[in-house]
């Protein structure tokens, strides 16, 4: 009875994938952008009925089963191509965006410190993830946890939007797209959507990049631990707390890669395998769709909004900037 309880959901993201395909073809509309929307009207317009949630919830896991079997589509020697300059953007970036996120709520605007945190710890690392983790490393109100959430699932819905827009404007290449919108950009799901709506190997790098910084999520939780530990209320976190709070798709991403540099895999093999993390990604992102409520972004109040802001233009400018030199 209990694995009932997520067939309907898993329809609605099946007939989703598949309308999000044929409009494709129809339109030549990108089919993954299309399933993001598809999920959006459904949430908003008509609205997730309490018995498809089980269901719809799972894209989560389809999201990280497509990442890890993306693994087998590049090897060791292209990740150490480009390895170097990913790492130097990726520090650059990540340490100025939440430096910036820092210094503008407390000394500019005049936010909570830990509601400051957390906006940096979401911006900077991973989005939602990394907001819930440093919220419990230093004991963030819920209020706060709420606020900030809210505020970078907005930049999530506007990203996904307004990133394909200048890449084609400026007619990035799909290596320096992919690294762009992957150091630049919040959550993995909207970085890999966006990356993929431009190019195969700007998916690919897009992905890549996006992990890379999600691996910080534990330096940075153990820092911010530190810091709100001089106060009372402080707590540090567990290796328990940080190894639930890893993404352990990471783990099964890198094992794929290996099995890919050995050379094990056939032609058809990996013709196959990239089918089925192309379609995992289309389902997954019809139930990412359905996470952007518009009653949720309307909670976001303005000085959170343009403190991340203002750090989004700083951390997407510099790394463009950047990767245009380096690249």
């Amino acid at each position: 009875m209990s694995a009932r309880r997520f067939l309907p959901g898993l329809v609605v993201l099946c007939l989703g994938a598949v309308l999000a395909r044929g409009i494709e073809l129809v339109l030549g509309a990108n089919h993954l952008l299309v399933a993001i929307g598809l999920g959006f009207v459904l949430a908003n317009a008509v609205g997730v009925p309490d018995r498809l949630e089980p269901g719809i919830a799972t894209h989560k896991l389809w999201l990280g089963a497509g990442i890890v079997l993306m693994g087998a589509s590049l090897t060791l020697d292209t990740l150490l191509e480009a390895g170097v300059v990913v790492v130097a953007v990726i520090a650059l970036v990540t340490g100025s965006t939440i430096v910036v996120v820092e210094l503008l709520s407390r000394n500019v605007f005049g936010l909570a410190d830990r509601l400051g945190s957390l906006l940096a710890a979401g911006s900077g690392i991973c989005g939602v993830s990394a907001i819930v983790a440093v919220g419990g490393a230093i004991r963030a109100r819920e209020s706060q946890v709420a606020y900030a959430a809210a505020t970078v699932l907005l930049f999530d819905a506007v990203t996904i939007v307004v990133f394909p827009i200048v890449g084609d404007a400026l007619e990035l290449s799909g290596t320096v797209f992919g690294i762009w919108a992957g150091v630049s950009m919040f959550s993995t799901g909207p970085v890999v959507a966006v990356g993929f709506a431009h190019s195969d190997v700007a998916g690919q790098w897009a992905t890549v990049t996006k992990l890379a910084r999600n691996a910080l999520i534990g330096v940075v939780v153990l820092g911010y631990a530190g810091y709100y530990a001089r106060s009372a209320d402080g707590s540090r976190p567990t290796v328990r707390t940080l190894w639930d709070e890893f993404p352990k798709f990471v783990l099964g991403f890198l094992a794929l890669v290996l099995v890919a540099t050995a050379g094990v895999l056939s032609p058809d093999q990996l013709a196959a395998i990239e089918n089925a993390y192309n379609w995992l990604f289309v389902l997954a992102f019809v139930g990412l769709g359905t996470e952007i409520r518009l009653t949720e972004l309307r909670k976001a109040g303005p000085l959170p909004v343009l403190v991340v802001l203002i750090a989004l233009l700083v951390a997407s400018t510099l790394s463009l900037a950047t990767l245009s030199v380096l690249l």
